[in-house]
């Protein structure tokens, strides 16, 4: 069985449902470790359009990977969700920078976030990442990173 098959198994997307979704560069090559290429990327997935009917509560760009806490909206789906942002992210990028490549791996994670979580926790150890990754010492100093709690 396929990667790509086995992390669809069990996957439901329900409507107002907050998922903390993750996916990796082709080959987890750091495509993001360039300030340029990160800063063009921070701005294509945290922009309004490519949120039409689902919410971005809070998300971290790292060097070769996403993070996001999504929430779902009315008629999503979260693979088409997460499909349409990969695929017009990269589109843009590679307009802008067509010595890339392919940018993302096929597919993506995902854990529905559960109704006693308390989100701020979820998102405080999403920004972490880059801080326990040893990108920076404090969170604030990393840029490609956002919460609507922020």
């Amino acid at each position: 069985m396929t990667q790509q098959i086995a992390l669809k198994r069990g996957r439901h997307s329900r409507v107002g449902q907050i998922y903390l979704v993750t996916f990796t560069t082709a080959n987890r090559n750091p495509h993001f470790r360039n300030w340029e290429t990160a800063s063009f990327m921070a701005g294509l997935i945290s922009s309004a359009e490519a949120w039409r009917r689902s919410q971005l509560l809070a998300w971290v760009l790292m060097p070769d990977h996403w993070h996001g806490l999504v929430q779902l909206g009315e008629h999503e789906d979260l693979s088409d969700c997460m499909r349409r942002l990969k695929g017009n992210t990269a589109r843009e990028l590679r307009r802008s920078h067509p010595y890339l490549g392919r940018i993302w791996d096929p597919g993506f994670h995902d854990r529905a976030v559960r109704k006693d979580e308390d989100l701020r926790v979820v998102a405080r150890y999403l920004a972490m990442n880059p801080v326990r990754a040893g990108l920076v010492e404090r969170v604030g100093d990393y840029p490609y990173w956002d919460a609507v709690w922020v």
